[in-house]
């Protein structure tokens, strides 16, 4: 079927957003494809519409099972069939899945890189008729990214299996680097194509407030500014805190985090999305997957650790291309609390081998045993058993993620499943005997449809509800259905998982690739100052986002070629080096606007600056430090009208003199 069609059937669209057709168009001519796009740049259609419009199955590999089984769900709604495999699922769930797979029953395949390079993953993988390989949140495979998963590393791995089918990566956080190390641990083949969206988003004024109390100045920004927003803040704790204080200041809000359970979630996600509330205070868990159009602001109350966080979350903003804003809620001493927050995120060899024998402890776990094995994890109850610290613990899980020894999941709510083993006539003869079954039974049929072909979702709370039974007196019977084998009952789960991607080993034999951990500590360290930058520098927030992700906005003076693609002469992959405009609408540009220079002060200024670049290169914050602190932000002015005008340029983080 023609794309176009596709898109008009499913998704009611008559056209493309830009740069979609174009990608598709390079996955249906079987050419490997990298796609950098936007938070809500409609990156799913990018591989949907490829693959619906070919015979086959499209495999697609995601880190996130909460997004993974929302997927699912919206294509289950639009009549494509699709399913997951992840963390946490019945090995019979898994195992069924893939024969159906297999058989041809779906058009999609979500899996979790974790499953993806298991045995049973691989042996039925190379009997699907596999048209497409589409990866997701592709940065994971990076360690220039902000969110390395070496489990990514392994799925060039499954080209080997098939060699003629084309692989899509899909991203909205990559900087050259990132884009460049995707398509190489990729292995993408010659020929292949590079798609680059518009990262800017005009219709956002960034704003920063550096304040000293972050509570009333969140209060008066919410009450200023009318419609939906969220207050994006970093724990737990705080998201009710926060909600509270707001409410007591006669604000529509309410809170979210991962720790509530999924009826709750659900609800309180519903009640946002529907504007019953106005205002959601959450951690990073909220908005995963959640397109709202009509998001006027996004404000984080406390600072993220990379641009790249940031940037996703502030993109939730505005996606109707109405007016809104994203603000930052800024103190002196977060920066302190951050850098001690990135310390902490990276501590000794002995703190990593003393919490990885703990786990084993934990989970009785034998040493020479585990691979692949996924267990319930509890993180708070593992550190209040051994009275270890939570940040400093959940470091260290990171560190042995990143190294290949463990994954540890998102908690993510997987519904109980039914199905009836035996045949109708059966089932009606199990009724005669046992008078006391018959209204489960007949429920079970009535409202769970197709549960005599295969496993359904059901809610065991919905159900009662409708046969007028407890939650309990209905589980205690299908239970018993179950024993009876009368049919099969997979109960909802809903907590974190830990699979270990290798064996125990003993923990004074534990080690980990050093120079990889000391890469990604310098990596951090430099995305913590580029987020610092962004707060603390009087520089177009906008500007310093684009410049960042080096993004082809259309705004730019070229210096070199642009391509979406890759040079075929050359091994070399093509960027962006060139200046951005300044946005006009970010608190930083909307200043300067009131402060304009005369022409002899930028004639005494820019011949300083000139002079300073002669000697010797230097970065933003060395030109303002050969400054008073009076001239500093009519310094910024003449540096971006020195960028704009070509006069000088970035080479490794520091200003030079165009030759």
């Amino acid at each position: 079927m023609i794309p176009e069609k596709i898109l008009k059937k499913y998704w009611g669209f008559d056209t493309f957003r830009p740069l979609q057709s174009d990608i598709i168009t390079s996955v249906l001519e079987k050419k490997d494809t990298l796609a950098l796009l936007p938070t809500g740049g409609g990156k799913s259609i990018c591989y949907q519409i490829p693959a619906l419009s070919s015979e086959g199955i499209c495999v697609v590999i995601s880190p996130l099972i909460a997004l993974m089984i929302d997927q699912v769900e919206h294509l289950n709604q639009k009549n494509i069939p699709a399913a997951a495999v992840h963390s946490g699922m019945h090995f019979k769930d898994i195992d069924r899945i893939f024969d159906n797979a297999v058989y041809g029953s779906y058009k999609f395949i979500f899996l979790s890189p974790e499953r993806l390079t298991t045995e049973l993953a691989i042996e039925r993988i190379k009997r699907m008729n596999v048209n497409l390989i589409a990866v997701d949140e592709a940065h994971c495979i990076s360690q220039w990214g902000y969110d390395f998963r070496p489990s990514y590393l392994r799925i060039a791995e499954m080209r080997e299996h098939l060699p003629e089918v084309p692989l899509l990566a899909l991203t909205a956080t990559a900087t050259p680097e990132v884009a460049k190390d995707i398509c190489d641990k990729l292995q993408f083949r010659k020929g292949h194509q590079i798609f680059i969206g518009d990262f800017s988003r005009p219709n956002i004024g960034y704003i920063v407030r550096n304040v000293e109390d972050k509570f009333s100045k969140l209060t008066e920004i919410l009450t200023k500014t009318p419609g939906s927003a969220i207050v994006y803040v970093r724990n737990r704790k705080r998201t009710k805190e926060i909600a509270l204080v707001l409410q007591e200041k006669k604000l529509n809000a309410d809170y979210y985090h991962a720790g509530l359970d999924f009826e709750e979630r659900l609800k309180k996600q519903t009640d946002w999305t529907t504007d019953k509330t106005k205002i959601i205070v959450a951690t990073n868990a909220f908005g995963m997957g959640i397109d709202k159009p009509d998001v006027r602001t996004v404000v984080h109350f406390d600072i993220p650790e990379t641009l790249e966080a940031y940037y996703q979350e502030a993109g939730r903003a505005g996606r109707d291309e109405r007016k809104s804003y994203a603000v930052v809620l800024f103190q002196n001493n977060d920066a302190v609390m951050l850098n001690e927050k990135h310390k902490a995120n990276f501590p000794p060899m002995k703190d990593i081998r003393r919490t990885y024998e703990a786990l084993g402890s934990y989970l009785q776990l034998a040493i020479g045993g585990g691979q692949g094995v996924s267990f319930d994890f509890d993180i708070t109850d593992f550190t209040q058993r051994f009275n270890f610290d939570l940040l400093p613990t959940y470091a260290i899980f990171k560190i042995l993620e990143q190294d290949g020894w463990l994954a540890l999941t998102e908690s993510v709510y997987i519904p109980s499943k039914i199905k009836f083993t035996v045949s109708r006539e059966m089932i009606y003869d199990f009724e005669l005997r046992h008078r006391d079954y018959e209204r489960v039974i007949k429920g079970l049929l009535r409202y769970a449809q197709g549960i005599l072909q295969d496993f359904v979702n059901i809610n065991e709370s919905r159900l009662a509800g409708l046969m007028k039974m407890s939650v309990i007196e209905l589980e205690k019977t299908i239970r018993h259905l179950h024993k009876e084998s009368i049919l099969e009952y997979l109960p909802h789960k809903e907590k974190p998982q830990l699979t270990f991607l290798r064996d125990r080993t003993d923990s004074a034999r534990l080690e980990i690739d050093w120079t990889a951990y000391m890469f990604r500590k310098k990596r951090a360290a430099y995305q913590l100052q580029k987020m610092l930058d962004y707060v603390e520098l009087d520089f177009c927030r906008a500007r310093q986002l684009l410049e960042y992700f080096d993004s082809n906005d259309g705004t730019k003076n070229d210096e070199e070629l642009t391509v979406n693609g890759k040079d075929e002469k050359s091994s070399s992959f093509i960027v962006h080096r060139s200046s951005f405009q300044p946005c006009g609408t970010c608190d930083v540009c909307v200043e300067k606007n009131k402060n304009d220079l005369t022409a002899e002060e930028f004639e005494i200024f820019s011949k300083k600056i000139f002079s300073l670049l002669k000697r010797e290169t230097l970065s933003t914050k060395e030109v303002l430090e050969s400054f008073s602190e009076k001239n500093k932000k009519n310094i910024f002015s003449i540096l971006e009208i020195l960028i704009d005008e070509q006069k000088i340029i970035k080479r490794q983080e520091k200003w030079v003199l165009k030759e």
